[in-house]
């Protein structure tokens, strides 16, 4: 509860003061004097405005104590998740989600097949408490619908469809936290999703956030600066250099686009690094189970994932 205390002299001047400061509930303490007319008055406040978190502070620090261009901390889980071909576990931040891809496989609808490639089918669900308003989303939520479509539109161009006709690679996204970035989260643990699942790609697919407060250019944006500055999310295959998606839910000038374009797609490279070094891992600890299930408990060589 905010205390303020006001001394006015009038009681004509307390009317005028409540119609300054809003009308706030005033509770009149005490009188002192015969002529001085001294009213000492107690203002509650019933709500407390918070302070506007500053974005970018003078000594070039956000909110979280990252620098412009740095990023938030990435970790990689690829184990097992029930009974998918492939599944990942990618935290980027406070962003996490979970990602199972089941495929290929029969389609389980006639409509849904296609005769000369694969058929991707993308399902995204947000857990109600991923986030502070705990809204809970249903799978023909606008929103949802809308992430589920980019990701489609992202890995299509990307999955070598045509070496699978008439089947269909099923993935499914769970948010379990979000904290801006969702969009990359998701389709960077899309990628290494698909590559757990062994299904060939014509490359990595790096996902990152952009934007500018005021002349200044951010990446990996976190929810409170998505909230407050104009931004992008760039996807970009790092060996290609070709972009396979670039989306932009907010205005952004255009003598500011190439700089924060730029920038997105070198840190996409640094992603690219991250996910590399897990799939390597990950590759060696399954190369390493192997080796140990033969005949003899000899391990297999691991040249050729250096």
């Amino acid at each position: 509860m905010d205390w303020g205390i006001a001394t006015l002299d009038t009681a004509a001047d307390i009317g005028m003061e409540l119609d300054a400061l809003c009308a706030p509930k005033l509770e009149q303490s005490s009188l002192s004097g015969d002529n001085s007319h001294t009213a000492h008055v107690i203002l509650y406040s019933s709500t407390i405005m918070a302070s506007r978190v500053e974005i970018l502070n003078e000594g070039g620090f956000r909110s979280d104590g990252r620098r412009q261009y740095e990023l938030r901390s990435i970790e990689i889980d690829l184990s097992q998740q029930g009974h998918a071909d492939g599944s990942a576990t990618f935290t980027h931040g406070l962003t996490q989600v979970l990602v199972s891809v089941f495929g290929p496989r029969e389609a389980k609808m006639r409509s849904q097949t296609i005769h000369d490639r694969a058929n991707i089918n993308v399902e995204l669900s947000i857990a109600a408490f991923s986030a502070g308003d705990r809204r809970k989303r249903s799978r023909g939520d606008k929103r949802v619908l809308e992430l589920a479509a980019a990701i489609k539109s992202t890995f299509e161009p990307v999955i070598q469809t045509s070496l699978y006709p008439r089947s269909q690679i099923d993935i499914f996204v769970q948010v379990v936290q979000q904290d801006g970035g969702l969009l990359q989260a998701c389709i960077n643990a899309t990628t290494v999703a698909l590559m757990s699942a062994g299904i060939p790609m014509i490359d990595f697919v790096c996902a990152v956030s952009g934007g500018v407060h005021s002349t200044s250019p951010l990446l990996d944006l976190t929810m409170l600066e998505e909230n407050d500055v104009p931004n992008l999310t760039v996807a970009m295959m790092p060996k290609t250099k070709k972009v396979s998606l670039v989306t932009m839910e907010t205005r952004l000038h255009v003598d500011r686009f190439e700089e924060v374009f730029k920038l997105a797609a070198e840190a996409g490279q640094a992603i690219h690094g991250e996910m590399k070094a897990a799939i390597l891992k990950w590759s060696k600890s399954l190369v390493k189970t192997m080796g140990q299930d033969r005949e003899g408990g000899g391990e297999m060589d691991d040249v050729g994932f250096e």
